[in-house]
């Protein structure tokens, strides 16, 4: 076998061994980012509570500090929640844990449950460990779930990490669209970005000028000013209902949230971010 060559180029060839897991860390903290994060691919870390004593982690590809850290699609790992107190509230931790034996060098990762300290009143989080891999940590612990307990029960399961979307994922949500809702109503999409562009469009009786579809709807209301042929009112805007409300109205209306019907030449245009 080859001897381990040392050098600095990671992508070419050495005639032997050349990269070590500093350098593919620290490369990979340059393309992923420094922090902790879940990439996007398969079923991303998701949780399922099978009892208030265990919860089924589902497969998952992190980076931990540029660490890849790979469970294979389909596998999974059940964590063990303890037993919660009667009358007690209290929130415990699921991470994902990076070791490294400071005598072998060797790396591993584990999941493991930090549990917090029982309260009468509003539960706390406990502390986990947080290390600088680059430097030489030999324990860095990366916080995947919430659980929060309210006596003997979980009650919910809180996620605390990001899910980093593909390239393909990038290139696709960058990728505009535009879908004509009505005769003179277009909607552009890009990622979360949506414009909807108002031009000679009529609205009902109600004010309604259309209702945008589930994925569309902003999480909150959202305002613009509109022209409308003729008008004898100078305060006439557009709204859109959040998706909270279940309609994902965009409708006419003018002064104090007065709905109006109009034939045609209504023109504006409004921009948002959906969740």
């Amino acid at each position: 076998m080859a001897n381990f060559v040392n050098t600095t180029l990671m992508d070419g060839y050495a005639g032997g061994p050349h990269i070590t897991e500093k350098q593919s860390g620290l490369a990979n903290q340059a393309i992923i980012g420094e922090a902790d994060y879940v990439l996007e691919g398969g079923q991303n870390a998701k949780a399922q509570v099978l009892t208030n004593n265990s919860i089924r982690i589902f497969d998952a590809v992190y980076s931990i500090q540029g660490r890849r850290d790979v469970i294979a699609a389909n596998d999974y790992a059940d964590v063990t929640i303890a037993n919660g107190s009667q009358g007690m509230n209290r929130n415990d931790i699921i991470v994902r844990r990076y070791r490294k034996n400071s005598s072998s060098e060797i790396e591993s990762t584990e999941y493991a449950v930090i549990k917090g300290t029982p309260s009468t009143g509003a539960a706390t989080d406990p502390s986990v460990t947080v290390g600088d891999i680059r430097t030489g940590a030999v324990l860095h612990e990366m916080k995947l779930y919430r659980v929060r307990l309210e006596g003997l029960n979980i009650v919910s399961v809180d996620q605390l990490f990001t899910v980093l979307p593909s390239m393909a994922t990038m290139q696709e949500d960058m990728t505009p669209s535009t879908e004509t809702l009505k005769s003179g109503v277009r909607l552009q999409r890009m990622g979360k970005l949506r414009i909807l562009n108002l031009v000679d469009t009529s609205s009902a009786a109600d004010g309604t000028i259309v209702n945008l579809a589930a994925g569309d709807r902003p999480a909150n209301y959202v305002f613009a000013p509109a022209v409308v042929r003729g008008q004898t009112y100078p305060d006439f805007f557009i709204s859109v209902t959040p998706a909270s409300m279940g309609t994902g109205k965009v409708g006419l209306f003018r002064g104090a949230n007065v709905q109006m019907q109009y034939d045609g030449y209504i023109c504006s245009q409004i921009a948002w971010l959906v969740d």
